[in-house]
C-alpha cells in the first residue's frame, strides 16, 4: 500500500505570501484538523473493541500469562502510527517525545510531589472508613477488607525482583502505550476540533481533555466490569493537562507509571 501523499499547505499561494502563511517546504507540519473527530471516534471504537476482547483472553485464559495485556500495549502503540502514516503525519506531532526534558520532568515531579500525598492519605482514609461500615462496605474490592490490617499494620513492603519487573512492566508496557493513544494521539487529534478555551499554566482546559479522560476511564471497564474503574476519569485529566501544557508526554507518562506504582506499594504496605 502506498502511503498517501502529503498535502501541501502553500499550493496555489503567491510568491509574495509570507511564511507565517504556511510551510516554505510546501510540507504539513503538525496535527490538522481535517476529520480529526472522526478520526479519533473511529480509532477509539477500533481499539475499544479489540481491548476488550484482548482483556478478556487474561481474565477467562490465564494458561497464556499476560499475552492479552501485551498485545494492548502493542494495539496502543500500533494505532497512532496508522492513522498518523494515512493522515501523513507523525508520531512527533502527537507527542511521543521526551523534549523539553526538563518541563517535562519538573512538571511530573511537581504533579508526585503535590498529589501523591493527598492520595496516600485519601487511600487510608478511606479503607479505614469503608471497612469499619457496613453501609460502605460494598465500596471496597472483594476481600479486600479482610486482607486489610489497619494503620496499626503498615509494614515495609519486600523489595523483590518481582517488584521491579512490575514496575519496568507499569512503565513501558502500561504508562508508554496508553499515554501515547489518549494523551498524543487521542487528545491531540480532539484538542484540533474542539480547541481549548482557557489555559492554566499552559496546559488546555476543554471538551477535548474531558472527551480523553471519558475515553480513558471508560476503556478499563472491560477488566472487571466494575463501574469504580472510571475513577481513572480524574487521574486522565490531570495526564491530558500535563500533556497539554508540555507538548511530549514525557510528563504524563512518569506520572501513570509511578501512580499505578505507588497504588501497588500502598497495598503491600496495608494488607495482610
Amino acid at each position: 500500500m502506498a502511503r498517501p501523499p502529503k498535502a501541501s499547505i502553500v499550493e496555489g499561494q503567491g510568491a509574495g505570501q509570507g511564511a507565517g502563511q504556511g510551510n516554505r517546504d510546501g510540507i504539513r507540519h503538525g496535527i490538522q484538523p481535517e476529520h480529526a473527530l472522526r478520526d479519533a471516534v473511529i480509532a477509539w471504537a477500533l481499539v475499544a473493541g479489540l481491548v476488550t476482547i484482548l482483556v478478556r483472553i487474561d481474565v477467562t485464559l490465564p494458561a497464556v500469562g499476560h499475552l492479552g495485556s501485551a498485545l494492548v500495549a502493542v494495539l496502543f502503540l500500533y494505532v497512532p502510527m496508522m492513522v498518523a502514516w494515512r493522515r501523513t503525519e507523525d508520531l512527533d506531532d502527537y507527542g511521543f517525545h521526551a523534549a523539553p526534558i526538563s518541563q517535562g520532568l519538573v512538571t511530573a515531579a511537581c504533579a508526585i510531589g503535590l498529589v501523591f500525598p493527598i492520595f496516600a492519605l485519601g487511600y487510608f482514609a478511606f479503607y479505614e472508613i469503608a471497612c469499619n461500615s457496613e453501609l460502605l462496605a460494598h465500596l471496597v474490592p472483594r476481600g479486600m477488607c479482610s486482607r486489610y490490617g489497619g494503620l496499626a499494620g503498615l509494614h515495609a513492603p519486600d523489595l523483590t525482583w518481582k517488584l521491579a519487573e512490575f514496575c519496568a512492566v507499569q512503565l513501558v508496557v502500561v504508562a508508554l502505550p496508553e499515554e501515547l493513544f489518549f494523551r498524543g494521539f487521542l487528545l491531540g487529534l480532539l484538542e484540533k476540533r474542539f480547541p481549548p478555551k482557557r489555559r492554566i499554566l499552559g496546559g488546555g482546559i476543554g471538551l477535548a481533555l474531558l472527551l480523553s479522560a471519558l475515553a480513558f476511564s471508560v476503556i478499563h471497564l472491560p477488566k472487571d466490569g466494575d463501574p469504580r474503574a472510571l475513577a481513572t476519569f480524574f487521574p486522565g485529566l490531570l495526564f491530558g493537562w500535563m500533556r497539554s501544557a508540555t507538548g511530549s508526554i514525557l510528563a504524563s507518562t512518569i506520572t501513570h507509571a509511578a501512580s499505578n506504582i505507588l497504588i501497588r506499594f500502598l497495598d503491600l504496605m496495608v494488607l495482610r
